[in-house]
């Protein structure tokens, strides 16, 4: 355990370090702790938090810069958050993508980072479904969602379905199957289709599929705004590769969502710090997030992407209020 002296030399080396981004000497750091001690005791002090692997002396300098074992300590236990100055901030009910279009903005332009949302997974249920014959063995499988969302789908048959069985197969999945979920949908399907005309079940059977397909699709589900705000990031700017990682990082957004997936499974804001897990793998980038909510129930993830050397209590706000406004629009908007 550290004691009182070395936590706020600890603590006044971070602040320094994410304010101006250089190594802190003793001397700098005998000014911004407040403490009246001898450049030798605090030396002595940095010596002992740097074999604890708190702090390190980068290349050749005489100042030390934190740890990723020295953030997370920083962000645990000597973080003070105040009010939050973004609350004027609003997010007006839309519909869904708008909003969280809106949110990744908003978190970019707050924070001067990079926003990242992770948007509500799409129902896997429906509210109707129809069919329109585009030419032979040639449909158009027109699927719309309880929020309203319309997919539309083409699928080819091997029979030529005349209209009235078009709307036949309609009307018993509606009828039947409104509100389910298409797995579901499909387990009871594939036990009826002994009373079912063998034409109509493959119909209903190749709408089904074809439906999980349309609703289980992911490409809009990362929504990314402010990657150039890196390129004014010192950190980036100064070493090309650590900006490459980076931006490999947002091309790769399905590695992005499990990185967002496993941070949406912990309640409030949370801190991820660059290095010190597999939760972030890259040491320069660090992630602040949180849940998102529609109607009380956890629906997605938000956060803030930037430098390890951040100001971790102003993107604490800033997701935080975000986190509220997203779930209250979205809220509203389901009303």
């Amino acid at each position: 355990m550290l004691d009182e002296r070395s936590k706020l030399l600890l603590k006044a080396l971070v602040e320094r370090y994410i304010a101006d981004g250089q190594p802190v000497g003793s001397r700098t750091l005998s000014k911004a702790s407040g403490l009246e001690l001898s450049p030798a005791t605090i030396r002595n002090v940095m010596s002992d938090l740097e074999e604890l692997g708190l702090i390190v002396s980068p290349h050749t300098s005489a100042g030390r810069i934190p740890t990723a074992r020295g953030y997370r300590l920083f962000v645990d236990t000597m973080l003070t958050v105040q009010p939050s100055q973004y609350a004027s901030h609003s997010l007006a009910p839309d519909q869904p993508q708008k909003v969280i279009s809106n949110a990744a903005n908003l978190l970019s332009n707050l924070s001067q980072f990079v926003g990242v949302v992770i948007a509500p997974r799409r129902t896997s249920t429906f509210r109707h479904m129809e069919f329109l014959r585009l030419s032979e063995k040639r449909l158009l499988v027109i699927i719309v969602s309880p929020d309203g969302d319309v997919q539309n789908r083409v699928i080819f048959t091997e029979v030529d379905y005349s209209q009235s069985q078009l709307v036949e197969a309609a009307n018993f999945l509606n009828s039947n199957y409104v509100g389910l979920d298409i797995d579901q949908v499909r387990t009871r399907l594939q036990g009826e289709v002994e009373s079912l005309r063998s034409e109509i079940a493959n119909l209903m059977q190749a709408a089904v599929n074809v439906s999980s397909e349309a609703m289980s699709n992911t490409e809009d589900e990362v929504v990314i705004a402010g990657e150039r705000n890196l390129l004014s990031v010192s950190d980036f700017s100064s070493d090309m590769s650590h900006l490459r990682r980076a931006f490999d990082l947002f091309e790769q957004k399905a590695q992005l969502m499990r990185l967002l997936d496993i941070a949406g499974q912990a309640e409030g804001v949370r801190i991820y710090i660059g290095g010190e897990s597999q939760v972030v793998p890259f040491e320069e980038l660090s992630i602040v997030s949180s849940p998102y909510e529609v109607d009380g129930k956890v629906v997605g993830t938000l956060g803030v992407i930037g430098p390890t050397r951040m100001p971790y209590d102003r993107m604490i706000q800033i997701v935080d209020i975000t986190s509220k406004l997203v779930s209250n629009a979205l809220s509203h908007h389901s009303k």
